[in-house]
């Protein structure tokens, strides 16, 4: 396919590619929703949405945080598959105004909103990201790339049943578990792909070797073991069958993960951490086998969603700023403290730490780990692009 000569932009930076203002929109909201939602949950503030206040916490970081982060990635991918001009200026603009204005209704930030508007105007982001994705790529006559709509279809019909459980029995329960079970199979999918590309790429140049195994029917098979164990457990959560499902998928992933030669890439932790936060994937998936609902929704949420955008938000801004893929030692700190966070409030939940519950030490790992990404990435997301990129090097 001939690819078109792109024009010159004129416009503000922010709003020049669409990683741009989701990145720092994800990174903003994630540093200062955890802060508002710990107040909610000790009762120092209230909120007059239509969710109970947990409902909202794992709404927010599914459907605020996480869809932020992908519409930023789907929105820098697309134009390398089509060829066609990125979606900049007005037209993201309208997405931006969108995705605020779903987290301000749901907050009930100006009021106490109806639940129907509330629902129409939270789905709104997600339906026009659909459109946009569709109208682009066959623009670009790009047809096997199509199935991109999928992951997000799932993510609005998982945020509509949300609404709806909420809207029906004051809670939701499937809403909840197919929302996480969407990304986690999101996570599967990209992440199957781009970790073991990425590292085959880097230990080419840096570390010559045993490289990661191609994408193969093995990982077809984990992929379905994932998807069934993850769909029962959205049915059937607590039942034996489920948690052995969960177990089979969790030990299948773990050899997929092996496959890939994480253990090669300590020269590089921004390749690093893309394999840690898969590795929050099997752990996830056995706490929940073991029955341990928290710790095992903590693992994914916080480990393998946490986890993975992040790296994907560091390593996309890097490449698509001009800038080598390198990361210093505060982007390294960052991203363990959300993971320690991770291990916190699964495996320690009632920790205590003076006056410090394990709830609030979570909170503050991973705001802290946020508010450093922020101030590092933040201005590299707001300006234009660095002159020259560095040429990657071995640490």
């Amino acid at each position: 396919m001939q690819r078109k000569k792109r024009k010159a932009y004129s416009g503000p930076t922010l709003l020049s590619f669409g990683f741009r203002p989701f990145f720092l929109l994800a990174l903003i909201f994630a540093a200062t929703v955890i802060p508002l939602w710990v107040s909610v949950y000790m009762g120092l503030v209230a909120l007059n949405g239509p969710f109970p206040s947990m409902d909202w916490h794992i709404h927010e970081m599914l459907f605020g945080y996480t869809a932020a982060v992908i519409c930023g990635f789907l929105f820098t991918a697309i134009p390398n598959w089509t060829g066609r001009m990125p979606i900049r200026g007005w037209p993201l603009a309208v997405l931006i105004c969108l995705w605020v204005a779903g987290r301000l209704a749901m907050a009930g930030i100006g009021g106490h909103w109806p639940p129907l508007m509330v629902m129409a105007i939270d789905s709104a982001f997600l339906i026009a990201v659909c459109l946009m994705i569709v109208i682009e790529i066959v623009a670009g006559r790009n047809w096997r790339n199509l199935k991109v709509a999928l992951p997000v279809l799932m993510l609005l019909s998982a945020n509509i049943l949300y609404h709806t459980e909420i809207l029906m029995q004051g809670s939701s329960e499937y809403g909840r578990r197919l929302s996480i079970a969407a990304v986690v199979v999101l996570i599967t999918l990209i992440g199957g792909r781009i970790i073991p590309s990425f590292t085959r790429n880097w230990l080419v140049k840096f570390n010559p070797g045993k490289l990661p195994i191609p994408f193969n029917r093995f990982d077809g098979v984990c992929l379905l073991a994932g998807v069934g164990a993850l769909v029962t457990w959205v049915i059937s959560p607590n039942g034996s069958f489920t948690g052995w499902l969960l177990m089979i998928a969790s030990a299948l992933h773990v050899a997929r993960l092996l496959r890939w030669q994480g253990c090669r890439t300590l020269g590089s932790p921004l390749l690093m951490m893309l394999h840690v936060a898969y590795s929050f994937i099997p752990m996830g998936l056995f706490v929940l086998g073991l029955g341990a609902q928290t710790a095992g929704l903590h693992l994914l949420g916080i480990g393998a969603i946490g986890g993975m955008t992040t790296s994907v938000i560091m390593r996309a801004t890097l490449g698509h700023t001009g800038r080598a893929l390198q990361i210093g030692p505060k982007l390294i700190v960052a991203s363990s403290l959300i993971g320690l966070a991770a291990i916190v409030r699964s495996a320690m939940p009632d920790i205590k730490v003076g006056n410090l519950s394990g709830l609030e030490i979570t909170a503050m790992l991973w705001t802290l780990g946020f508010a450093i990404m922020l101030a590092t990435v933040g201005p590299w997301l707001w300006s234009a692009n660095a002159k020259r990129r560095t040429p990657n090097k071995k640490p």
